[in-house]
């Protein structure tokens, strides 16, 4: 189906009347999200932001790495990482063989598809993108691309390999031989990694996106908001699983995707019993959940409290936990340092927080269009001491990050069993700082009785 141009609606919608219950239980930024937009509204939003990184955060790239022509090549069911990111929305997959030639002419980057199948017809539907560059009569799009290549002759031709990270891997050996045949000897010796070009391809988000992005997380929050209360927790009766496929189906109600199975978790001291898949008075309920909405990713872990019998607020020794947790987001969010690397940071704030007497634990990483997506990582759980490789990668402006940590906190009320405080707020880094983009959690969810 070819895509349907249709004016795009304003933005700015009031939440669908289904949600509009939650606000009371978001302890973040405590303000409705809008609705989610239409799947042609989608489209059309995503295709501006992808004019916006054509036009500004492309060029600067292949400068920056001193790539001249940057090659993507993929098959269908085995689609380049990069692929859905270079491609006019709505395209699922590559159909047959999809080749793209990205050339720096000086005064721009010039665009090219190289086979009429995997998006040979954009330069119809998306002329504002792509130009296309095979002719009917040669049969072979491999001959076609080296006839491509030796009239440009670049002195170095960026192709998507690396050993560090997936994203920037996504030539096959078969592809690249293939390719390497088609263009001869001496425009192969020409042949470098593009790993950095496509990390920050991923990684770096345009004024578009960044502005879009606490739409996303705004509704994630409402999820959370609503999973981790009594219209969908009965304690006695709900379980975890029932908590996940509810989730599953909201999504679906929301036409949003995911990239990972929504999870949750209870936590209890260990003289109220080992804990169960059933949810009973007294538990600590956290969600991990993150949805796909307009080709970006959340990810976003809160935390509720189940009331016992006669109370009315969480224990204050859980509150106090949870401050710690606090503390150390914002710790790490002041840490945040263009130029410095995902170990250093790391490094420093592990240093500080143990300084103030936490006991800490980070594993911060970028979102954008994956989950765990392209760029530096802040530690991993069994990764404390530093991330050999991607945490040697320099934190750059303009990027989305899940600012996911933990402490771990003796409770009083639990007879001083600890509890980890796992959270995960998501948050933007820029010039001028990094945020929250849509707050934080600094009180529990409260689960208490049915009015």
């Amino acid at each position: 189906m070819r895509h349907r141009r249709t004016p795009a609606r304003a933005l700015v919608l009031f939440l669908l009347s289904s949600l509009a219950g939650l606000v009371p239980n978001h302890p973040a930024s405590g303000q409705a999200p809008p609705a989610a937009l239409s799947f042609a509204e989608r489209d059309a939003l995503q295709n501006r932001w992808l004019k916006q990184r054509f036009d500004a955060i492309l060029p600067e790239l292949m400068r920056r790495e001193q790539i001249d022509m940057w090659i993507v090549i993929c098959r269908e069911h085995h689609e380049d990482p990069v692929y859905r990111t270079v491609v006019p929305q709505p395209s699922m997959f590559a159909w047959r063989l999809a080749m793209f030639v990205y050339t720096d002419r000086g005064t721009e980057i010039e665009k090219l598809t190289v086979n009429r199948y995997g998006g040979g017809d954009l330069h119809k539907d998306f002329p504002q993108f792509y130009r296309a560059a095979w002719e009917p009569e040669d049969l072979d799009p491999w001959a076609r691309l080296a006839k491509i290549v030796r009239e440009r002759s670049p002195r170095r031709i960026g192709i998507n390999e690396s050993s560090v990270f997936a994203f920037a891997d996504g030539l096959t050996a078969s592809s690249k031989a293939r390719l390497v045949e088609a263009i001869g000897p001496d425009l192969a010796g020409r042949l470098v990694s593009a790993e950095r070009l496509v990390v920050g391809w991923l990684e770096r988000r345009s004024p578009g996106e960044i502005a879009f992005y606490p739409r996303i997380v705004a509704l994630t929050h409402a999820i959370a908001a609503e999973a981790l209360s009594s219209k969908r927790i009965t304690p006695g009766v709900t379980t975890i699983d029932d908590l996940e496929h509810w989730t599953r189906e909201r999504y679906a109600d929301l036409r949003v995707d995911t990239w990972f199975p929504p999870m949750y978790y209870v936590y209890r001291p260990a003289s109220a019993g080992p804990p169960t898949r059933v949810i009973q008075k007294g538990d600590v309920v956290r969600c991990d959940i993150g949805i796909t909405y307009a080709g970006l990713t959340s990810d976003v872990q809160q935390l509720a409290y189940v009331l016992k019998n006669g109370e009315t607020a969480v224990p204050a020794g859980l509150q106090a936990a949870l401050a710690q947790g606090n503390r150390l987001q914002d710790i790490l969010m002041e840490h945040f340092r263009a130029g410095r690397t995902g170990n250093e940071v790391l490094k420093a704030v592990l240093a500080q927080a143990r300084s103030e007497g936490l006991t800490p634990k980070v594993y911060s990483h970028p979102l954008g269009f994956h989950g765990h997506a392209a760029g530096s990582r802040i530690g991993l759980p069994d990764m404390q001491d530093g991330v050999p490789g991607m945490g040697d990668l320099p934190l750059i402006d303009d990027t989305v990050w899940a600012v996911e940590l933990g402490v771990s906190v003796p409770v009083p009320e639990w007879g001083g069993d600890r509890l980890q405080v796992a959270l995960e707020e998501d948050a933007v880094f820029t010039r001028a700082g990094a945020r929250f983009l849509d707050g934080r959690q600094t009180r529990f969810h409260l689960v208490g009785p049915r009015p």
